[in-house]
């Protein structure tokens, strides 16, 4: 009998434990969150970052604190998420740059696939090709003309080597049959500046980053990467329209978090955030920077990022792009 009983004692401790340990993951987050933004303040990946971050503050009642930790092409803040604790309170907002880093990088400090939770994709938009209004070109054709005339000598900015704007470039030199010169900057504001300064030739800028200066008269808009023109920059016309048949490239941002995540709490700021992008107070401000919604479930989000990666390594394999 005292044995039946220890035995019921026992049983009902480790059930309170556990029960402990499932309300607790139930009402995730307890505590503030910690984002990590992989690229500058003032790039696209920081503005919608915090966006999404501010939301999921007022809903979740506990700070999502953002992080900049910008550098090597957003691989610095992704292996500082890749290494940190799998409890959900550290999380990495991050862009298309995470599945074209594999290609570009010959030793990634992390495995893309396999040491990150694939949360949820938050927004994506096209990149406008511009220039500095000193520049003497007006459109696209003037810069194909330029790039042709003098293969090589001219510079084209990025924000960094393995962004986004990188592999847009590359995708661009590829397609369009011209040789132009990477310059990598740190991230977007600085090769935006140098850009409008002239002391590079062109950008493929964010149009939410871009859109200032174009407005302002200090850039000039040649062309939209995506297949469908711009709202933000109707006038404009897509780069297939330009004269490059089925060109069309989207800067898209996403959350990751570590390695191992509890099942749980992988659903809930997946579903947190699909919600948050859902509301209408955030799909507006994300149209006004030009940038539309992705929904996914986790399971659909690494399916995309699988065939992103392949789809990025093989451009970058025809481009002549070798890891380094």
């Amino acid at each position: 009998m005292k044995r039946h009983s220890c035995t019921l004692l026992i049983a009902a401790a480790a059930a309170s434990v556990l029960g402990s340990a499932a309300h607790a993951q139930s009402v995730y987050p307890t505590k503030p969150v910690r984002l990590i933004i992989a690229f500058t303040p003032g790039s696209s990946t920081d503005i919608i970052g915090r966006a999404v971050a501010a939301t999921l503050s007022e809903a979740w009642k506990q700070p999502v604190i953002a992080e900049n930790r910008a550098g090597a092409g957003g691989t610095i803040g992704s292996t500082l998420v890749a290494k940190s604790a799998p409890d959900g309170y550290t999380l990495l907002a991050n862009s298309s740059a995470h599945v074209a880093n594999p290609g570009i990088y010959a030793k990634l400090p992390y495995d893309t696939l396999k040491d990150f939770t694939n949360l949820a994709p938050l927004a994506g938009g096209p990149n406008v090709l511009f220039v500095g209004a000193d520049s003497g070109m007006k459109t696209f054709a003037d810069f194909i003309a330029a790039a042709k005339a003098r293969p090589g000598q001219l510079n084209f900015s990025s924000a960094g080597i393995g962004s986004g704007t990188h592999f847009n470039l590359e995708k661009l030199k590829l397609m369009a049959g011209i040789a132009v010169t990477h310059v990598p900057y740190k991230g977007t504001p600085e090769a935006i500046a140098d850009t409008i300064a002239g002391r590079v030739c062109c950008y493929w800028a964010p149009i939410n980053a871009a859109l200032p200066h174009i407005k302002g008269g200090r850039a000039v808009a040649l062309a939209v990467s995506s297949a469908k023109r711009s709202s933000l920059l109707p006038d404009v016309p897509t780069i297939a329209e330009s004269g490059v048949p089925k060109f069309d490239y989207t800067l898209w941002i996403g959350l990751w978090g570590p390695p191992g995540m509890p099942a749980d709490v992988v659903d809930k700021i997946n579903k947190d955030v699909n919600r948050a992008l859902a509301s209408p107070d955030l799909g507006d401000r994300l149209a006004n920077l030009g940038t539309l919604p992705m929904s996914m479930s986790s399971a659909e989000f690494t399916q995309f990022i699988r065939a992103e990666i392949e789809e990025t390594a093989r451009i970058l394999k025809v481009a002549g792009i070798k890891p380094q």
